[in-house]
């Protein structure tokens, strides 16, 4: 059986109008509201190898009727966020290895 794997990707535009593509790497619902976790993703595989490896914070929010990603300002609330999200990290990483160790 092939397992494809395919990264959930999605186009940010910054102030300037840059684009900047990230992978989704997690989601939080909670009563502070909807927030993403996103990794940077590079076309040039030589990019991704001399990035730090570092993910950020959004906040889907919703503007003029539109939802939108915003970063989150609240420095305990990210500090909040960053804990849950590190959690599910570790979960989701402890459970590849035991499905590695036991095929």
């Amino acid at each position: 059986m092939d397992n494809e794997f395919s990264a959930d990707l999605i186009s940010l535009l910054d102030e300037d109008g840059k684009e900047w593509k990230f992978e989704i790497l997690d989601e939080i619902e909670n009563d502070d509201g909807i927030f993403y976790a996103l990794l940077p993703a590079f076309d040039d595989p030589q990019d991704a190898l001399e990035t730090d490896g570092s993910y950020y914070i959004f906040e889907l929010i919703e503007e003029d009727g539109e939802e939108q990603l915003a970063e989150v300002d609240d420095e305990d609330l990210l500090n909040r966020l960053s804990e849950i999200f590190e959690s599910h990290f570790e979960e989701m990483y402890d459970d590849e290895e035991e499905e590695d160790e036991g095929e």
